[in-house]
């Protein structure tokens, strides 16, 4: 069960946020990193800020990927990837550490922000997960700002899109493996912090992998896999292949490392990292419930965000 905490406030506080892992964001033209740069710190501003201040971090969290979910060179909500079928399918999930509450929605097609709409199936439902029309179903009962399905469309992600399919057609007519298109840097976004009440939350959005089949679930809407919380050990948000996350539970896999183990978080998230997933794979942003901040990845690059008290307040594009 998570730890309790008491309402005096604490000087330390902590937020990290990811913008994805996968190719270096580095080798993006000097226009896309300065204007994916300008998004973390607003993103990271509005948390730090919020923190700052005794606000709690579950509402950090959400704020800081609504953000990030509105800007369009990023994989989430705007400028989220297209799926086989030529359309959009978000996924979202947030977690509390206090209470181990959580909400996901996967398969969203409409809805602006989905990691809103992810807190509110937590707080609003008695449900953990809601998939395609029953989640847009809750929206429009409480009344989401809801957008066309052509408001995530971008030429950029179209492009890589028209790419993907190229390279599915040549190897279903060679029958050689698909062709990598992991150069590319794919934006799935996240955010884990610890507030000034002790307490941890996390949440992850994504717009899915490029070319994906319709229907698929993402690691970031299954808790657990791409995104957990607990107050007792840490908060994780997860980015990359989302198969190999699922497969080996890497969320819930560091909080347990650190609970029954007794590892710190770096070593857990290390170990994880290193040695359960394979190269290239993905990265992982977490917090524990001290504050430390751990940032890890085997993909050739990650773009995060991350700040504490201690006036810490970074941007990485590319390296750890």
């Amino acid at each position: 069960m998570a730890a309790e905490t008491s309402n005096a406030l604490r000087s330390r506080y902590a937020i990290v946020l990811h913008g994805g892992a996968g190719g270096d964001p580095k080798k993006l033209p000097e226009d896309e990193r300065t204007q994916i740069q300008a998004a973390m710190q607003q993103a990271l501003s509005t948390g730090r800020a919020l923190l700052a201040c005794g606000g709690s971090a579950l509402d950090a969290v959400e704020r800081t990927i609504r953000i990030l979910e509105d800007e369009p060179l990023l994989n989430a909500g705007r400028g989220a990837v297209f799926n086989s079928a030529g359309g959009h399918e978000l996924d979202a999930a947030i977690m509390d550490g206090r209470t181990l509450a959580c909400g996901a929605v996967a398969g969203v097609r409409t809805v602006k922000n989905p990691i809103s709409l992810a807190r509110a199936v937590m707080t609003g439902t008695r449900h953990v997960l809601l998939v395609g029309e029953g989640a847009e179903a809750l929206a429009r009962t409480l009344e989401f700002e809801r957008v066309e399905p052509s408001y995530f469309s971008t030429d950029r992600q179209r492009e890589k899109w028209e790419r993907a399919k190229r390279l599915a057609a040549d190897a279903a007519r060679t029958g050689q493996p698909v062709a990598a298109w992991d150069d590319e840097h794919k934006g799935t976004v996240g955010c884990v912090a610890l507030d000034r009440h002790g307490n941890l939350a996390a949440g992850t959005s994504t717009g899915g992998t490029n070319n994906k089949l319709p229907g698929r679930v993402s690691d970031t809407a299954l808790i657990g896999a791409g995104t957990y919380a607990d107050n007792a050990t840490c908060g994780v948000s997860c980015t990359g292949t989302g198969e190999e996350f699922i497969r080996h539970g890497v969320a819930k896999d560091i909080s347990t490392r650190m609970a029954y183990l007794r590892q710190p978080l770096d070593e857990a998230v290390t170990h994880v990292i290193e040695q359960t997933l394979r190269p290239n794979d993905g990265g992982v942003i977490a917090v524990s419930h001290d504050g430390t901040i751990a940032v890890r990845f085997n993909t050739p690059g990650m773009t995060w965000a991350a700040a504490d008290e201690q006036a810490r307040f970074e941007v990485g594009l590319g390296h750890e």
